[in-house]
């Protein structure tokens, strides 16, 4: 008995010890976008049930959370002269099934108090992304109108030193953090190829970064360069808002799908002159605006050389295992950093994790062991034959994220079959395949249709969205 004694009395002094330890730690997160949001979820998850956490500060350089969902009409530079981040514009829906990003904790069913279509337009996704942190009470954790200008570390005191401005009262600090976490994205710094005849064309010419209306484009001929994404669902709301027509230039391959006869898909632009596009095999074609769907560069200039991220677009970026923690200083941590069919739940899955790495629940491996790891992962990455392959090597990434961690239990192959149905519709028809529904794997029910087809929802408004017609 007294054996017994003594031995809960060992436990309960570590339980405090560990609580001390956690409660002077200080955690720095860079970016209240979905990955951002997601983190400070993770964190209040845990002290909502009983956990000590570290005290969270997060660092946001818009003035509102959400990230990449915030829509602003301002390009080039905001109010305080610093670099727009947003790349959002109006009449943007989603371009993938939600079923496929639904929080686990917190369904679609649950925020809006009703099934919803399965592809809900921007405003309809940031009240969803809101609601979730609305309810866990973190906006005060948030310093808005924030930017970082530096990020180091010091090897001896294990600390980083995080350099910030407050930009409305143009103030600069430095703070200590025990832990960093870089959540500020990868979508707002355009990859801008530059070719022959752009400075003599007549159009004009922008990334798809500073694209926020598609009804400026209508009447008009317009040159999309890039098979991307973007370029799909910007050359589709063009042509939605009554673009004349749409020309697509691909440097290997046309994305394949079958357009509107006012569209085409070109092989690789050559050159421009005042008013007209020369393609490399011999065509050529009158346009009046140019628009460069060339992607994004992952960009994080505020951290030190020594823990930048530096990767292309891939789903299992080099440096980071699990996809989570900085290889070479496991105190340092990147969300979202991945080429995505997964998001919201894929960026919780990650969240949680770097949580309980934190907040040592988690033990991470030798370096030598974290390589292997990384090595293996991308090797299997490289092996993946199509997109199919490459849905089920990300839900399966993610399946084995949340299993490492309490994230509540999802049906992430449901997930799956949700992303397959999605490119078969849209391989059966781009301009119709958002008028489909797909059965959540968190409520087993089938998304009901939105009360008007895509082509005709000309409002995009949450109102608009969620009323009768």
């Amino acid at each position: 008995m007294c054996i017994l004694i003594d031995l809960d009395q060992k436990t309960l002094v570590q339980q405090f010890e560990r609580r001390i330890t956690m409660a002077k730690k200080r955690v720095a997160i860079i970016g209240a976008g979905p990955s951002g949001l997601a983190q400070l979820r993770a964190f209040q998850s845990a002290q909502q049930k009983g956990q000590e956490i570290p005290e969270v500060v997060c660092f946001e350089k818009q003035d509102n959370w959400g990230g990449l969902w915030n829509y602003t009409w301002r390009t080039g530079v905001d109010q305080y002269g610093e670099p727009v981040h947003g790349s959002m514009y109006r009449y943007l829906w989603s371009n993938g099934p939600k079923e496929g990003l639904e929080f686990a904790d917190y369904t679609f069913d649950e925020h809006f108090g009703r099934e919803i279509a399965s592809y809900p337009p921007r405003a309809v996704l940031l009240d969803y992304i809101e609601g979730r942190v609305k309810k866990a009470n973190v906006r005060s954790w948030i310093r808005f109108a924030t930017v970082i200008r530096s990020v180091t570390y010091d090897a001896v005191s294990e600390q980083f030193t995080v350099t910030a401005e407050d930009l409305p009262n143009q103030r600069q600090y430095e703070e200590g953090f025990d832990h960093v976490i870089v959540a500020s994205g990868h979508f707002s710094t355009p990859n801008v190829p530059e070719y022959p005849g752009f400075n003599n064309f007549n159009g004009r010419i922008l990334h798809a970064h500073d694209f926020r209306d598609a009804v400026e484009f209508k009447d008009k001929d317009i040159l999309i360069l890039g098979t991307s994404y973007s370029a799909e669902d910007i050359g589709s709301q063009c042509w939605k808002y009554g673009a004349k027509s749409i020309t697509v230039a691909h440097r290997t391959a046309p994305m394949g799908y079958h357009w509107p006869d006012n569209w085409q898909e070109v092989p690789k632009l050559e050159r421009v002159d005042e008013n007209t596009a020369y393609f490399i095999d011999g065509t050529q074609k009158q346009v009046d605006a140019i628009i460069l769907c060339t992607g994004y560069v992952h960009s994080f200039p505020f951290m030190e050389q020594s823990l930048r991220l530096k990767t292309n677009n891939r789903l299992y970026p080099v440096n980071l295992y699990n996809g989570v923690v900085w290889q070479h200083n496991p105190n340092l941590f990147y969300l979202g950093m991945q080429d995505q069919w997964y998001t919201f739940n894929m960026f919780d899955a990650q969240a949680w994790y770097a949580r309980d790495v934190i907040l040592q629940r988690v033990a991470l491996p030798t370096q030598a062991a974290m390589q292997a790891d990384i090595d293996a992962w991308r090797s299997a990455e490289d092996a993946l034959p199509d997109d199919y392959a490459a849905i089920e090597f990300q839900g399966r990434y993610t399946m084995e994220l949340m299993a490492k961690t309490d994230y509540p239990a999802i049906d992430l192959e449901g997930c799956n079959q949700a992303f397959y149905a999605w490119k078969k519709h849209k391989k059966e028809n781009i301009m119709t395949f958002r008028d489909n529904g797909y059965k959540s794997a968190l409520t087993g029910k089938v998304a009901p249709a939105h009360h008007t087809p895509w082509e005709d929802a000309m409002d995009d408004s949450l109102e608009s969205y969620l009323g009768d017609a």
